[in-house]
């Protein structure tokens, strides 16, 4: 029995065929040692490649694995072999598992004196804890109340001289690499570095200072934009993070009426100028926060909308996003909910109920106003992190029908998630979910393993979603199905159009035709394998002789091994003056 709520059917499905193998061979050698369950949190040691084992950490609750993660590099298709490994350790062999105290419990057993010393000792081996020892304590001191914070003011003002000249540089250094004919983006980079340090001052509450740097960055950008468009370096154009963060900046700062005037002034300037767009800032200019219809929306007017609908800028969202979260780091949390609530944000307005507690209501309102799953999806994932794994379930399995551009995720994370409450009629509905929005073998094979003795009634269903995509992305997902249900003609109907020399799934189509369609094998890999020899493609001669594989199992599979010979025959007297193909002719008697 596991220790740990996950089946192998989960640690196959996250990860891929490769990892699952070798995690299986890394759990078989022993591999695995120094698991340490501490509550809701495991830890291992896995031997590896390197001189120093591998770390892995899993956490979880009720509902299965919620973080999994390696000190290995490996960041590609689902969990590492190492974290395969240790999760089959978990399921195959608990008795390796000591059961350790929780870091609270740990502590709880500590007077005053010792906490100091078990503090002092970790500085005293990590110097670096001293900014996060610092930074906690000042809150303690100090916590958040739900005041609004005054903007904070720099004792001097900063000085944008190097920034103008860095800008400078920067430009003009790209435009001689446009010059030079590079086809790289020489500007936005650097540029975009300069803007979010404007932005970090917008974001603790220095509008003054992140005005004076994108005003240097604006004004610099502006200077030198005719030279910039003549050599396309307008192409580049950093317009759209210049209008995030001056609205950022200007709704963060006290702007006098006339100093409002006159950078409203400058920004329509530089608008023209720089062929941009500004508008949302022009609008958060134009707006502040004493705009009337936003004074009622924040004081709980929430029949009221800042905008008509015919008016509505496309910005609007962005603005909004924007100013909930200057209210957010304002701690102002009946404006943020207001905000949102008026002007349908529900991911945001429902997220912060939940945040703060507000469970009961969160619910309540997500049962007739979530509107997208990405809104499902965020508010299950905010429930489940706060333990409310009842109510997260809820919300997942009412927002699986809803539409948006993150179902997938969203239903392969309900899936193992249901699976591990044990909800196995959620976790199956939610499977096919997913495979429906982004096919694959894997998830086919997730769907029969869940759907138990019902699999002959909902097979029929996902083969007939297979069959109808005709995107190239999905190829690999049909080809592994049909092969998997022993559907070889489909397999070779869906590869029949791939010409690429050395393709894997061709391949594996063909080895598995051999037996059945014989005769189409022949005369596919013989069209690919003299399309490399008559062009003399020396390069991939290797291929071809692959393909003549296939050729000769086929002839040999119908008892025609004589015609396979004067085949060979005729090969070796067109093409016997190409010595590194006759070379590896020679593998040909091995087949």
């Amino acid at each position: 029995m596991s220790v740990l709520p996950i089946s192998e059917a989960i640690i196959r499905h996250k990860s891929n065929a490769s990892s699952y193998s070798r995690g299986e061979d890394y759990y078989r050698r022993g591999a695995v040692y120094d698991v340490k369950k501490r509550g809701n949190s495991l830890q291992a040691s896995v031997e590896g490649s390197e001189i120093k084992p591998y770390r892995v950490s899993v956490n979880f609750d009720a509902g299965g694995i919620t973080l999994a993660c390696c000190s290995c590099l490996y960041d590609y298709d689902g969990w590492c072999k190492h974290i395969v490994a240790t999760l089959l350790t978990c399921t195959r062999a608990s008795n390796a598992i000591t059961e350790r105290p929780t870091s609270e419990q740990l502590l709880d057993k500590l007077d005053h004196l010792q906490t100091q010393r078990l503090v002092q000792e970790l500085l005293r081996k990590n110097p670096e804890l001293i900014d996060d020892i610092d930074s906690f304590v000042s809150l303690l001191n100090s916590p958040p109340s739900n005041k609004k914070s005054p903007p904070s003011k720099r004792r001097s003002q900063i000085d944008v001289t190097p920034i103008r000249s860095q800008v400078r540089r920067i430009l003009r250094d790209g435009l001689r690499e446009l010059e030079y004919g590079s086809e790289d983006d020489p500007f936005t980079e650097e540029l975009t570095a300069i803007i979010e340090q404007a932005q970090e001052f917008a974001r603790q509450s220095d509008g003054t200072s992140a005005i004076a740097i994108l005003e240097a960055i604006t004004s610099t950008y502006a200077e030198e934009w005719d030279e910039l468009a003549e050599y396309g370096g307008d192409c580049y154009s950093i317009a759209e993070p210049l209008d995030i963060a001056w609205t950022e900046a200007i709704l963060c700062a006290d702007i006098p009426e006339a100093e409002a005037k006159d950078l409203q002034i400058m920004l329509e300037s530089w608008q023209d100028e720089i062929a941009a767009d500004f508008g949302m800032s022009l609008e958060a200019l134009k707006q502040g926060w004493n705009y009337e219809p936003l004074q009622q929306i924040v004081a709980g007017n929430t029949s009221i909308k800042l905008w008509q609908e015919d008016t509505r800028p496309d910005f609007a969202d962005d603005l909004i996003s924007i100013r909930l979260d200057y209210l957010e780091r304002q701690n102002r949390y009946s404006e943020y909910l207001n905000l949102s609530f008026a002007e349908g944000m529900m991911q945001q307005y429902l997220t912060k109920l939940a945040a703060l507690g507000r469970i009961d209501e969160a619910m309540s309102v997500a049962k007739t106003q979530m509107d997208t799953a990405e809104t499902a999806f965020a508010l299950a994932m905010v429930l489940r992190d706060d333990g409310y794994l009842s109510e997260a379930l809820l919300i997942s399995r009412l927002g699986l029908h809803l539409s948006g551009n993150r179902i997938y995720e969203f239903a392969s994370w309900t899936s193992n998630f249901a699976e591990g409450m044990g909800d196995t009629s959620t976790a199956l509905n939610a499977s096919m979910v997913a495979f429906e929005a982004k096919p694959s073998f894997r998830d086919y094979q997730k769907v029969e393993n869940l759907a138990a003795d019902a699999w002959s009634q909902i097979k029929p269903d996902l083969l007939e979603i297979i069959r109808e995509l005709k995107h190239w992305y999905v190829t690999e997902a049909k080809v592994d199905i049909f092969l998997h249900e022993g559907l070889i003609d489909e397999a070779i109907a869906t590869v029949s159009s791939n010409s690429y020399y050395a393709s894997e799934l061709l391949e594996r189509v063909m080895d598995a035709a051999i037996p059945h369609r014989p005769d189409w094998v022949i005369t596919k890999a013989r069209q690919l394998a003299e399309d490399i020899m008559n062009r003399g493609k020396a390069d991939r001669y290797d291929n071809a002789v692959r393909w003549l594989k296939k050729v000769k199992a086929a002839y040999v599979q119908l008892g025609k091994q004589s015609e396979w010979s004067a085949y060979r025959a005729e090969l070796e007297n067109i093409h016997g003056r190409k010595r590194k193909l006759m070379e590896l002719f020679k593998g040909l008697n091995k087949v």
